[in-house]
């Protein structure tokens, strides 16, 4: 797991860094099962009170590996729901989006508490484009983050979403330069870790609460849809292996 996650842990702050460069930090079933796994075992230390993830440069996540899905391999988390994400998580988790985040990887982002940005930071969902949709929690977080129509917007193109316009529509909390990026996430999680982590968590689990009045049945929607279309057929291995080289470069050009 050291391969594809590196974890330091230090002043009661958690830095997570998704390592897998060379393919964008795709996620391939060993790096979602040891995010999974990792968020887990950090949630549950004593002298973890906030994390910041990240991705090795130039990349945040470029989703699911699609050389893998391609090949008709199924990537797992390991898990029944699998969610990258353990749930119910108590620590606070910062994403510091050094570069694309694109799909499932925008999924990833989505999970955290809340984003800073590098100016190299871009977002994109491909879900339709590639030919699958979202079972991560998308269609339910993009749209309160940046409303449904911007959200429309971004599921029904595929196009990219760069850092400033990200902060006009309220999808990050922060722009920062490049070199300052992991120092400024790291400082918030600082601050967090002055806070006493009983309050901390108490009040994650209030704002989930108040925020998810009707998130939960349109979570068991979005999951019941994108379990029937994958069962009906509706992602095709070989469509996408034909399509897979236009797709990266689209994106590769946009981002």
């Amino acid at each position: 797991m050291d391969d594809v996650l590196h974890i330091e842990v230090a002043d009661e702050v958690a830095l997570v860094v998704m390592n897998r460069p060379e393919r964008r930090n795709a996620l391939n079933s060993l790096l979602l099962g040891g995010l999974r796994a990792s968020l887990a075992s950090l949630d549950e230390r004593d002298d973890v009170r906030a994390i910041v993830l990240t991705g090795a440069d130039p990349a945040f996540c470029a989703g699911l590996d699609l050389g893998e899905l391609a090949s008709g391999g199924r990537i797992s988390s390991g898990t029944g729901d699998g969610q990258p994400f353990p749930p119910d998580m108590a620590t606070p988790v910062i994403g510091a989006i050094n570069g694309p985040a694109v799909t499932g990887g925008l999924e990833v982002a989505l999970a955290c508490d809340l984003l800073i940005a590098s100016e190299r930071a871009s977002f994109a969902d491909t879900h339709a484009r590639v030919g699958i949709l979202p079972g991560w929690g998308l269609s339910v977080e993009l749209p309160r983050a940046i409303g449904v129509r911007r959200a429309r917007q971004m599921s029904f193109t595929g196009n990219y979403c760069p850092a400033e316009q990200a902060l006009v529509w309220g999808l990050v909390n922060e722009v920062v330069p490049h070199d300052q990026l992991i120092e400024r996430a790291m400082t918030i999680a600082r601050d967090i870790a002055t806070v006493p982590a009983r309050a901390v968590a108490a009040m994650k689990r209030l704002y989930w609460a108040t925020h998810s009045v009707t998130a939960g049945d349109a979570l068991v929607v979005e999951t019941e849809v994108s379990r029937q279309w994958s069962a009906s057929g509706g992602f095709d291995p070989a469509v996408l292996a034909e399509n897979r080289e236009e797709i990266q470069g689209r994106g590769s050009a946009q981002a």
